[in-house]
């Protein structure tokens, strides 16, 4: 009972070491969209399938169309009857108006030669004052009538008001025929650019309304991953890191993938941040949008760094890092600067040297005798991640 406790120890050395961080992550392509219907009809067709692979222009859906094709037909014939009428002011309408105004013009020229006549029989008095106010009153009718077909020849012209609201007329015919054709295109959904369909939410007979999604497309492109990490971890992903990536399906094929985008903002509900990877060339085959992967990010690396285990490590944030050392067979506490951590080991930048015998596992408090087991050597760790890296891919698999 007298003897010391026997405590084993390790030799602290150097040796390369590497921090992962380690979570879940989903496939996807860069753009997907969501196509649907602007118009309330009915489903003549669908023409494709799920995974079907589209070009741009391709059709995708026909709604019944029997209904915008008459509307057409009638703006069509609207159209037709305007331009017909502005047609007809400027060729007949103008030779009318025109010769209104020659007739016009021979009537007051007749009308005031009547009225000269009769001045000079009134001066000499075979007629009576009574007649030329009568033929004065000829005179100004006829007046009256080459004004009017002279506002009317003015009306046919080019800039005149008849031709002015024909035009009007004709320009209203034809933006109704336009709206007409553009309403029978919508009768026909087609796939905006290269892509493959993912999934299919309508069949022919189903009535669709606007707003609602009938095909889902993910656009051609290259694919990438997506993953939710806890916003804990931000301070440890940048741009350009890199990743080995597992799929569950495919255990013995392992791929790589870079860190390319990180999310300027956190998801307030989840304390999530959105981290997108970019895949190696070529990319596996067996991938599928939204399929479940692994993945494992090198967030930091040392080459060679003073390495001690974690079970090493003593003290809390509070009283500050340290390990025991077995000192003239006693123990001595040394504090310690800690760098990198992983889940099983720890960087000493300052307070130890290499080689020397670090207590690991239960041992006596600072000041009491103890006896060293055999030192093994310490080499670098065949796990890597912080404990709470190991939580948060816990945490996501079981999200799962």
């Amino acid at each position: 009972m007298t003897r010391a406790p026997l405590v084993p120890a390790i030799s602290a050395r150097m040796a390369p070491l590497v921090r992962t961080l380690q979570f879940s992550a989903r496939v996807a392509t860069a753009s997907r969209v969501e196509v649907g219907s602007t118009l309330t009809g009915r489903v003549q067709a669908v023409a494709v399938a799920e995974g079907a692979q589209v070009k741009t222009g391709d059709v995708l859906v026909r709604l019944e169309s029997d209904e915008l094709r008459a509307a057409l037909a009638q703006s069509q014939a609207s159209e037709r009857q305007a331009a017909a009428r502005l047609a007809g002011l400027r060729s007949t309408g103008r030779s009318a108006a025109q010769a209104g105004v020659a007739q016009a013009e021979s009537v007051r020229v007749a009308a005031q030669a009547e009225l000269q006549r009769t001045l000079d029989l009134v001066a000499k008095g075979f007629l009576s004052q009574a007649r030329l106010d009568e033929v004065r009153r000829a005179v100004a009718v006829a007046q009256a009538q080459l004004d009017g077909a002279r506002a009317q020849r003015a009306a046919n012209a080019e800039p005149g008001t008849d031709v002015a609201q024909a035009q009007a007329q004709l320009a209203l015919a034809s933006a109704a025929r336009a709206a007409a054709e553009a309403r029978l295109a919508e009768a026909v959904l087609t796939a905006p650019a290269d892509a493959r369909v993912l999934s299919r939410r309508v069949e022919p007979g189903q009535i669709v309304q606007p707003g609602r999604a009938l095909l889902s497309l993910a656009l051609a492109g290259p694919l990438q991953l997506v993953a939710q990490v806890d916003e804990r971890y931000l301070g440890q992903l940048q741009p350009g890191q890199t990743a080995g990536v597992l799929a569950d399906a495919y255990p013995t094929q392992r791929f790589t993938a870079r860190v390319l985008s990180i999310a300027p903002v956190v998801d307030a509900q989840r304390g999530a941040i959105e981290v997108k990877f970019s895949l190696s060339q070529p990319t596996p085959a067996f991938l599928r949008e939204d399929m479940t992967l692994s993945v494992e990010v090198k967030t930091a690396r040392r080459a060679q760094a003073l390495v001690v285990p974690a079970d090493a490590l003593r003290g809390d944030a509070s009283t500050g890092s340290s390990v025991w050392l077995a000192r003239d067979g006693r123990v001595e506490a040394r504090p310690v600067r800690l760098g990198l951590r992983t889940l099983d080991a720890a960087e000493i930048l300052d307070g130890l040297s290499a080689g020397e015998l670090v207590l690991i596992g239960t041992a006596p408090p600072p000041g009491q005798r103890v006896r060293v087991a055999t030192a093994v050597a310490a080499s670098a760790p065949a796990r890597s991640g912080t404990k709470e890296d190991a939580g948060a891919a816990l945490s996501n698999a079981m999200g799962r």
